[in-house]
């Protein structure tokens, strides 16, 4: 009994943490983490940044690989201007294979395209497999929008008669300053000056600011509006999202806008360029969901970044690709 009593003797009670001691240790995590996050997402979105601009470089180098094999350039979009009747409002004709799927054949994982019949054109059911696709070089990954294919609508918002699905993008081409589908004009030369539109076809030589100092391709995120990456079609509208709608003030715009954007200024808003992210931009103007701004694509195949605060008549001479602003660089 003496013996067990000196064991018993011996027992310490285990330490443990107070309700303060606790409470002062989750308050210094929540502090940690409060502190860490902000630095982890920043972090992600630099890298969502980074591969936006490695897909995006893989399409500008497509382009270039396009004008080396064919010497020019894909159009924004083809529409054959001889056999089919064109729409009334904007005078396009099928087919309405668009730049995306005339460089596809020069991004690896698109090898599938050997099945669009360009004959036929978008529209067609034959072609529904390819044109309603989502290939991943298409999408921004910090893309906020929906990725799965969209139905394409007319302009009052019902489907359009030819029940054409297509597959999304977040990428568009650059027109240049004026907005040539909202001019009932069956030709656009003369009008357009960016390097991809209707039927452009351009040579090198016709970018006679130089290629280095003309943005090509760039962001349109389909969190705003559709955004299509193989075509488009006559009738067709790109539809703004409600949100965008709130937010800009936005509305539907012509067939070409599922395809190509222009940076002003154009005819109905004289002296107005909309930068990137531009906050009263539309479905036509470039808008990614970056912060601070969107990659863009230049004809020699770099990738930049232009910030939403750029100088508006600098972007204004990025996006023309005949304008001979380069000759006076040194005064901006």
């Amino acid at each position: 009994m003496l013996a067990g009593s000196r064991f018993r003797g011996c027992i310490r009670p285990q330490a443990g943490f107070s309700l303060v001691e606790l409470l002062v240790a989750v308050a210094i995590v929540a502090t940690l983490v409060g502190l860490l996050l902000p630095a982890v997402q920043v972090a992600r979105e630099t890298a969502r940044r980074a591969s936006c601009g490695n897909r995006l470089r893989q399409l500008a180098i497509a382009v270039a690989a396009h004008e080396s094999a064919s010497r020019r350039f894909p159009a924004g979009y083809v529409s054959n201007q001889v056999d089919t009747p064109a729409d009334p409002q904007t005078f396009d004709r099928p087919p309405g294979t668009g730049w995306g799927l005339l460089v596809a054949p020069y991004l690896e994982e698109l090898a599938t395209v050997g099945q669009y019949r360009s004959d036929l054109g978008i529209a067609a059911p034959a072609n529904r497999a390819v044109v309603s696709a989502s290939p991943a070089t298409f999408r921004c990954p910090s893309d906020s929008g929906p990725l799965h294919p969209f139905a394409v609508l007319d302009r009052a918002g019902a489907a359009h008669p030819s029940a054409t699905i297509l597959g999304r993008s977040s990428y568009v081409g650059n027109a240049g300053h004026r907005e040539p589908w909202s001019e009932p004009l069956p030709t656009w030369e003369g009008i357009a000056n960016g390097p991809l539109y209707r039927n452009s076809w351009l040579r090198a030589a016709r970018v006679v600011d130089g290629l280095s100092k003309t943005v090509f391709l760039g962001e349109h995120s389909s969190r705003l509006s559709q955004k299509a990456w193989a075509g488009t079609l006559p009738g067709a509208w790109s539809h703004p999202t409600p949100a965008f709608v709130a937010m800009a003030g936005t509305a539907a715009d012509a067939a070409a806008t599922l395809l190509l954007v222009h940076s002003g200024p154009a005819v109905a808003e004289a002296d107005v360029i909309h930068p990137p992210n531009d906050p009263v931009a539309h479905v036509c103007q470039m808008f990614s969901d970056h912060p601070g701004g969107c990659n863009v694509a230049l004809g020699d195949g770099a990738v930049r970044f232009i910030s939403e605060f750029v100088n508006h008549d600098v972007w204004s001479a990025l996006c023309s690709c005949d304008g001979l602003e380069s000759r006076s660089d040194e005064n901006r």
